[in-house]
């Protein structure tokens, strides 16, 4: 058998079913989005939300994943309170200056952006480096 260069990631079964159920409670809140469902597409934030930081906090130790989960839950929050902002009709409503209730919701947007630029910029780079000098040892 070949010596395996590249290292594996493994999802347990019961963390993948975890993962296959997040995929349907998102389908059903943006689903209620789309329709103007509100009581459903409200309720589906938080098992939505929940399951998405539970994947984050199950893969906090692979540097790559645990970034990308967080942006995702960043993103299922942006997305989130946009939803509110429509059903409960402060979205096109002004904050400040010029900023309405709907861009409100760039925050945690960004935030998961940040996350993973960070990740991009400062993190990847260093694993790279890790890597290479391990490798060379």
């Amino acid at each position: 058998m070949p010596e395996q260069t590249e290292s594996v990631y493994y999802i347990p079964a019961r963390f993948r079913r975890m993962e296959n159920m997040h995929i349907v409670f998102w389908l059903l809140k943006d689903i209620s989005w789309c329709l103007f469902w509100k009581e459903l597409g409200i309720a589906m934030i938080l098992p939505t939300l929940t399951i998405a930081i539970m994947i984050s906090w199950r893969t906090r130790h692979i540097a790559s994943e645990l970034a990308h989960n967080l942006a995702v839950a960043f993103w299922i929050s942006a997305n989130s309170f946009w939803m509110i902002s429509e059903f409960l009709g402060f979205d096109v409503a002004i904050i400040w200056r010029d900023i309405t209730g709907k861009q409100l919701s760039l925050i945690p947007f960004f935030i998961g952006v940040l996350i993973l630029v960070n990740y991009y910029l400062f993190q990847r780079p260093r694993e790279i480096r890790e890597k290479r000098t391990t490798t060379l040892l």
